[in-house]
């Protein structure tokens, strides 16, 4: 038989799943297991949150990878705490816009060295470990160097994505650079297939230095060097000093009440913020039908307005020098309600004072639960392979904007418009947990739709998943997903708004969930439908 593994005819069900001791979801099974593992052999969720993103970074290369950064929000102990590990432009960072092929170009060339921020994923997995994980890095990282180096079979959706990354990258990436890549990510010049074998020689070895050394190796050891080394012969600017002087930060949440519920993001760079803001506005409308057309109209304009604030103002606030909550007071949220109207429109940011990512959840018995997630940004990132190491470095400086005097230009030690946002729930006396759907622009798009599913219209934390989605494209333009009914494109057409039906999964993100329920003291966990995710519970 030659089963098509990327062809579903008739519609699968997956169910909320309880636990009592622990719980991980993320969207490949073998990371999930992984993290796992970490609990059954001793460790906390924090030991299971840092072994399932590092197997990640070998079972879904085309979303993450060791050369990338992370942000986490998480319940220990102490309280909830937020970690911000994106990394800056590097010190010798500079740009010429005169000297530019296309002087047009809002951004940075996402697949060159001036894209590539200092990664900041493993400093932050260091900052976790040391805080708060019991485990050593020789038994964290012995699941992912194991798939390194015997192999797994590659699962459908990231199968699926290889073959579109591969066709881009081939395209697009320098000559310089694409022979080490391919060698790196391709058989032969193509993508395993799904339930086909791939293992990573390259990667096992530096995932088995890392295991001796510490993840700091790729700061302050021989991965650092290699990577100076790289960049020096190839044109980049990040250097050993770059690398070696970078830690990660700790934020304070940025937190909002909707209708009785917390609603937790990162402050940013992240864009949590346009979630939060959304949200916000929508406050005193009364939401009840999941299809009605005036509810979705609401929703999308006030997505809206929240993203066009957040392309003008999100960025690196240190640099900025005002505070991100002046966007969610009740003075600046009303005048922002005020403008949505029966039409779609297109929105302009307000005025205010100056003054390819894995999502990835883990709860324990011990009352630890962690929201995580990294990314390489756009698939493989930059497609700039660090040779003999197996390590794609991101590309988050495609967010930068070439605008001279935009809040999100680019300097030297500076953060960009961060896309991946962890997310925090909580209803107190009743539910607390760790919650977040990753791909690029949808991501508060996203994390907006699955906490109206289940405050506004009552749905269980799986079928706040399961729920068809849509996503803002741009100005007046709606990408709905095929599951939609027609009546309701065809209304919200007849208000001005462009609708595209899609067929595709892709492009409405891959989400996870698990809650504490803390009256009856168990755990509960969905995942995503459009993901090869698991929920790995005991």
């Amino acid at each position: 038989m030659n089963f098509n593994f990327h062809r579903y005819k008739f519609a699968s069900q997956r169910n909320t799943v309880f636990s009592r001791r622990g719980a991980v979801a993320t969207s490949q099974p073998l990371a999930a297991e992984a993290g796992l593992t970490m609990m059954k052999r001793g460790g906390n969720a924090f030991d299971a949150i840092l072994a399932t993103a590092a197997v990640l970074t070998v079972v879904e290369p085309t979303s993450n990878g060791l050369g990338g950064d992370c942000f986490a929000l998480f319940k220990a102990q102490d309280g909830i705490k937020g970690l911000n590990a994106s990394g800056y432009l590097p010190a010798e960072f500079s740009l010429n816009l005169e000297e530019r092929t296309n002087k047009n170009d809002r951004r940075l060339n996402p697949y060159s060295w001036e894209a590539v921020t200092v990664p900041g994923q493993l400093a932050g997995w260091q900052h976790l470990k040391e805080n708060y994980a019991r485990l050593d890095w020789e038994e964290i990282l012995k699941p992912a160097w194991y798939y390194a180096k015997e192999g797994f079979p590659v699962s459908p959706v990231v199968a699926g994505n290889w073959q579109l990354a591969i066709e881009k990258y081939k395209k697009e990436l320098p000559e310089i650079f694409l022979e080490e890549y391919l060698a790196t990510f391709s058989i032969e010049g193509r993508a395993p297939k799904a339930g086909e074998m791939w293992k990573s020689a390259e990667q096992a070895q530096t995932l088995e230095s890392f295991r001796k050394k510490g993840v700091m190796d790729f700061y302050k050891g021989d991965i650092a060097s290699r990577i100076a080394e790289f960049a020096q012969k190839t044109g980049g600017m990040i250097n050993q000093s770059d690398l070696a002087n970078y830690s990660p930060k700790n934020v304070q949440p940025l937190k909002i009440d909707y209708r009785g519920h917390e609603i937790l993001e990162l402050p940013p760079n992240g864009q949590g913020l346009i979630a939060l803001q959304a949200l916000k506005i929508l406050a005193e409308d009364d939401f009840k039908d999941f299809f009605k057309t005036e509810e979705m109209h609401r929703r999308i304009e006030a997505l809206k307005l929240a993203f066009a604030d957040g392309s003008e103002y999100i960025g690196d606030w240190q640099f900025n020098q005002y505070n991100p909550e002046v966007l969610l007071t009740d003075d600046y949220i009303e005048k922002r309600r005020q403008l949505i109207g029966d039409k779609a429109k297109v929105f302009a940011p307000g005025e205010i004072d100056q003054g390819g990512t894995v999502y990835l959840a883990a709860a324990d018995e011990e009352g630890n639960i962690i929201s995580f997630i990294q990314s390489n940004y756009t698939g493989f990132g930059s497609g700039l392979v660090v040779p003999g190491t197996g390590i794609s470095l991101h590309n988050r400086g495609y967010n930068f904007v070439l605008e001279e005097g935009h809040h999100n230009y680019p300097k030297a030690g500076k953060r960009p418009y961060h896309t991946i946002i962890p997310g925090f729930y909580r209803k107190p006396g009743q539910y607390l947990g760790a919650f977040g759907v990753m791909g690029g622009f949808m991501q508060p798009q996203g994390h907006l739709q699955v906490i109206q599913n289940m405050v506004d219209y009552g749905l269980n934390p799986q079928e706040a998943l399961d729920a068809p989605r849509w996503r803002w494209q741009e100005k007046k333009k709606i990408v709905l997903e095929n599951t939609f009914p027609d009546f309701l494109a065809q209304e919200l057409e007849r208000r001005g708004h462009e609708v595209v039906i899609s067929h595709q999964p892709g492009g409405f993100g891959r989400g996870q969930m698990i809650l504490l329920d803390q009256e009856k003291g168990h755990l509960i966990t969905a995942v995503e439908p459009r993901a090869d995710s698991q929920a790995a519970v005991y």
